[in-house]
């Protein structure tokens, strides 16, 4: 089985509403995002997917969060915007823009700090 990620980052402000605690109030971090597909076997070019494209297709994704209030996005209206549901919601997001490729998305880790990540491994991980 062969694995490639990507790196990618974004920068936000968000709260934590639930949480009781210093979170709660509004900050903002400098996320680091890991995207890692895997294949059994290898295209005509002997990749799994071109990075390039691989990485095109994570800045969509981020540049809707990018320098945002995260909590004032539809998706995170109703929802926490941790970084689990923000690796959740990358997860998705990069699983739809990869249909018809012969990859597969393993995991999506969101990195809110140096030392605090969160990883989204899908409905089969």
């Amino acid at each position: 089985m062969y694995v490639i990620t990507v790196l990618s980052h974004f920068a936000a402000a968000h709260c934590l509403r639930h949480l009781h605690g210093k979170c709660e109030a509004l900050h903002g971090h400098n996320w680091k995002v890991e995207v890692s597909l895997t294949s059994g076997r290898l295209g005509r070019g002997g990749m799994v997917l071109d990075f390039g494209i691989l990485k095109k297709k994570v800045e969509e994704v981020l540049k809707n969060f990018d320098h945002t209030y995260l909590n004032e996005l539809p998706h995170f209206s109703k929802r926490e915007p941790s970084s689990e549901n923000i690796a959740k919601y990358i997860y998705d997001e990069v699983e739809r823009s990869l249909k018809g490729e012969s990859a597969t998305l393993r995991s999506v880790t969101a990195w809110e700090s140096e030392t605090a990540r969160a990883t989204y491994l899908g409905r089969k991980g």
